[in-house]
């Protein structure tokens, strides 16, 4: 809640700057005219909130007298909060400050430099950045392979497999299973069997779990695909096309996720320009399993388990990108309803990106790119704080990156930030795919396709096998929509080894949470990479690729492999993960429950004890009082106040929590 202050603020004097401003603005090339995003000090929080409590979050001016001097010279048209009020979250919001940041909008003839100066000199603002769209770790004017459902239905019916799942597909999923026999390399190229994420020797421990939910930020995610479409998160209460907002979250008809672009419920996978790039990520992530049609997902369910939820987080629609102020909005939306793990193929590019193949170097340090983008490291810091549960499977959240495709010896950032996973890309055979950033910021490796090792210059490979279906060159199989038309399809890069560990996290959580097992965000990211395999021993020697190998008369390129040798981060390892889970982390624990006075509340113990529950029991009755029937534990408030409960299982052990009975609780559960 917003919270008004009596009394004028015209008598308010300003604050003093801290620190002397910066001689030069940081203004990154195609920052938005007209925008500047600021973090103000939290002094100022009292005035902030009466502003907009005046103005029903929609203002001009902020209602400090030296800021709206600046906005007034700018003419100022729109000040208004970056991340939108969500009543359930807005305790945690303040406390990581985020409710201190805004956008401003203003002429966009005003020079971007001079208002920069202009704000960062006010005492009372912390931090001021310029606004811009995000850019993709890929290139969307390149085509993926595209495979259509008749396509993979004719190739359904003349093939047969002993794979763990009955998708048909699965077999071209050579990036899950490599057995070694892919026939898709040149006579220098090569395949290794083993080189593949370790998922056979995982799924036989586990295939998902619906209560772990990776929000895909990309394209979105074609909801309605059919082989995506059981393991699409959805939220409940929420229709599209009603123009409310049914939770009170802050967003209108979000039932799927939200389209951070147009600021509107209704994702879009056919605007002109759409490449199905998100729905390719969601795939390897969960595409469903073992129903008969298409591929498999890492995490997509099967042998009774149902699959992991993608949320869809749309940041790019068509030729458009969202902004870094709707970017940041994503994050804290993903976090806050419910995600654990962040999707993210797309970044800047790398600093040492070579500009003679026309990429522009992104920031070089985290230093340097925490100061041009302090919204968006926030934000990520957000996520990671603030993502999951303590009486959860994880305390806190999974940022995943890819590392990048400009062929460049440094990770892109955000990918390169020390808090987030950055993926690099192989190749079949263990080794670097050509195009993949490396560096020592990379974490963990997955495989990514290599199209230029594995294709035969000159030619476009759209190579057919004798039923008249697409074989691809090396590259990664995933569920796909073109022209709004749902699909399978090839595509590379970095973008499509990230979805490979996104997946094998979410894999791993959903079994941590059937072993009731506990992690925090950092615990579980080390044992992602403790788990993985040391690659380095491969890097030996030289690779030939062909840089643009459809194009006739392409000259071969030479990659020096000792160059990546500690740089390429630890092949992921789905299998070795999940048997690493047991003896890791710490058994859940019960929650603390809050009910309000007159009201009952259910609590599955299955959730959170591995043994069964035998008895239930309060210290102070004339509080809650508990009854316990087949593990479902119903708690009935009689009074304000706390109380002790003990939980008495059929091994011996007790497990304890505190009942809450407070006025205000509006029923809202656990925390």
């Amino acid at each position: 809640m917003l919270v008004a202050i009596s009394g004028c603020t015209k008598d308010i004097e300003p604050l003093a700057p801290t620190t002397p401003p910066s001689t030069i603005a940081p203004i990154p090339e195609g920052s938005n005219q007209g925008e500047m995003i600021i973090k103000f000090k939290p002094e100022m929080e009292s005035i902030l909130d009466a502003t907009l409590t005046r103005s029903g979050e929609c203002a001009t001016r902020s209602g400090i007298p030296s800021t709206d001097e600046v906005l007034e010279i700018l003419n100022a048209y729109s000040f208004e909060r970056v991340f939108p009020l969500d009543p359930r979250h807005e305790e945690r919001t303040r406390e990581a400050g985020l409710h201190l940041w805004y956008i401003v909008k203003f002429d966009t003839s005003e020079d971007l430099e001079s208002a920069y100066k202009r704000l960062s000199q006010l005492g009372e603002v912390d931090k001021v950045q310029c606004n811009r769209e995000i850019e993709r770790a890929y290139n969307p004017s390149s085509a993926p392979r595209f495979v259509s459902c008749d396509e993979a239905i004719a190739a359904a019916t003349t093939r047969s497999s002993t794979l763990p799942f009955n998708d048909p597909e699965l077999y071209r999923q050579w990036c899950y299973i490599n057995d070694g026999t892919a026939t898709f390399a040149q006579e220098w190229a090569g395949v290794l069997a083993g080189c593949d994420a370790g998922c056979e020797e995982a799924w036989e421990l586990c295939t998902g779990d619906e209560e772990i939910i990776v929000a895909v930020f990309d394209e979105a995610v074609m909801w309605s695909h059919p082989d995506l479409q059981d393991n699409i998160w959805i939220n409940e209460g929420e229709e599209l096309h009603a123009g409310k907002d049914a939770d009170g979250n802050g967003y209108v008809d979000d039932k799927y996720g939200y389209n951070f672009v147009r600021n509107t419920g209704v994702t879009s996978w056919t605007s002109n320009g759409s490449t199905g790039h998100g729905t390719h990520v969601a795939g390897t992530i969960a595409a469903v399993n073992d129903n008969g049609i298409g591929c498999s997902g890492i995490a997509g369910g099967g042998k009774g388990n149902k699959g992991v939820k993608i949320m869809t987080c749309q940041l790019f629609d068509g030729m458009n990108s969202c902004s870094l102020a709707m970017e940041a909005r994503a994050m804290k939306y993903a976090a806050d309803n419910g995600a654990v793990i962040l999707q993210c193929s797309w970044g800047y590019n790398s600093s040492k990106a070579n500009a003679i193949l026309g990429y522009t170097p992104g920031p070089a340090t985290e230093e340097e790119w925490a100061a041009l983008y302090p919204l968006e490291k926030e934000a990520i810091d957000y996520f990671i704080h603030c993502a999951g549960s303590p009486n959860g499977v994880i305390d806190g959240g999974l940022v995943i990156f890819a590392s990048g495709n400009e062929y460049a010896a440094q990770s892109s950032f955000p990918a390169a930030y020390s808090k987030c996973i950055s993926v690099s890309a192989l190749a079949a055979d263990y080794t670097p795919a050509s195009y993949s950033n490396y560096g020592k910021e990379v974490l963990l490796s997955a495989p990514g396709g290599d199209l230029e090792y594995y294709g035969t210059p000159g030619a476009n490979d759209n190579i057919y096998d004798e039923n008249g279906i697409l074989q691809e060159q090396g590259g990664i199989y995933s569920t796909l929509v073109v022209n709004g038309v749902a699909g399978y399809g090839y595509y590379e890069g970095t973008s499509m080894a990230c979805p490979h560990v996104s997946g094998v996290a979410a894999l791993g959580l959903a079994y941590a949470k059937q072993q009731k097992r506990h992690f925090t965000a950092e615990e579980f990211r080390d044992l992602m990479y403790d788990t993985a395999r040391d690659i380095d021993e491969y890097f030996i020697g030289e690779k030939l690729f062909y840089m643009n190998h459809s194009s006739a008369g392409a000259a071969p390129m030479k990659m020096m492999l000792g160059d990546y040798r500690g740089k390429m981060g630890r092949l992921v390892d789905a299998g070795a993960l999940l048997k690493a889970i047991d003896g890791s982390g710490r058994d859940m624990r019960l929650p603390n429950i809050y009910i309000a006075p007159g009201t009952t509340q259910q609590l599955n113990l299955e959730r959170y004890i591995a043994q069964r529950a035998t008895q239930a029991s309060v210290t102070n009755q004339d509080i809650a009082r508990v009854t316990l029937e087949n593990n479902i534990l119903t708690i009935e408030a009689k009074a304000v106040g706390q109380t002790s409960l003990s939980i008495r299982c059929e091994d011996g052990s007790t497990h304890y929590a505190t009942i809450t009975v407070r006025k205000g609780a509006n029923d809202n559960g656990w925390l």
